[in-house]
């Protein structure tokens, strides 16, 4: 029941669409141009993520400190929250009307209707898949490794390269495709903050309120066949490369 309840909307969603519609979409100089922009951007956001989550999800694994509960659920309030809320939150601190919008326009960066402002959006609604998932992996590192390589003379940056990331790579590299693909599916934030450059989630959107399914589920097709081959590398990756006897 529960596969019958995923997996029927999605069979008639894409079982409609021919496929010279799928081909005739595919060659939409627009079309391509929204799927590659969502690939870059949401590629992007995981690799934003990738770098700043890093360090906050071992510093999380690894220490105990007053108010962690609560920067924890920080963390995850992107996941919580509606999206249109997340653009406009965003949308009010780029504004003129604000100091760090004032900021950014003064040294040149526009979030509103710019590829840096889709970005943003994605890493925000990102961030908290790639935290939560490497943190899962450094907890499962046992600290002792850590403070025997510490005892051996290894320094702290070389303790975390030599001995930490080769123990936890698989879950950085599922927590970097787990943000990717949500970010690659995000509409109600994006569509706020930047209408255009057009995302495909936005193009679909615009293709279905101007001209109905006929022309919007070929890209919507599409887009679920991408994030299809995101989560089937996702578990890939994540799985053993071998049993151990």
């Amino acid at each position: 029941m529960v596969l019958l309840f995923i997996l029927l909307p999605l069979f008639e969603m894409v079982s409609q669409p021919s496929w010279n519609d799928l081909r005739e979409t595919i060659a939409d100089e627009e079309v391509r141009s929204a799927i590659f922009l969502s690939l870059t951007c949401s590629a992007s956001a995981a690799a934003i993520s990738f770098i700043f989550g890093t360090p906050m999800a071992y510093l999380l694994a690894r220490t105990d400190f007053t108010g962690k509960k609560v920067v924890e659920s920080m963390i995850d309030l992107p996941i919580m929250i509606p999206h249109p809320v997340i653009g406009i939150a965003i949308l009010s601190l780029s504004g003129r009307n604000h100091w760090l919008g004032q900021f950014f326009q003064d040294i040149g960066i526009q979030l509103l209707g710019t590829k840096t402002g889709i970005i943003t959006v994605l890493t925000f609604v990102a961030l908290p898949f790639y935290i939560n998932t490497a943190k899962a992996g450094f907890q499962a590192v046992p600290c002792r490794l850590e403070q025997v390589a510490r005892s051996l003379g290894a320094g702290q940056s070389a303790t975390f390269f030599r001995i930490t990331v080769p123990l936890t790579w698989r879950h950085m590299i599922t927590g970097f495709i787990m943000s990717m693909a949500r970010a690659i599916s995000e509409f109600g934030a994006v569509v706020i903050v930047a209408y255009h450059p057009m995302i495909a989630p936005v193009l679909m959107y615009e293709r279905f309120t101007a001209y109905g399914l006929k022309y919007s589920q070929p890209v919507a097709v599409w887009l679920i066949l991408i994030c299809l081959v995101l989560f089937l590398l996702l578990r890939v990756v994540s799985s053993p490369i071998g049993k151990k006897n």
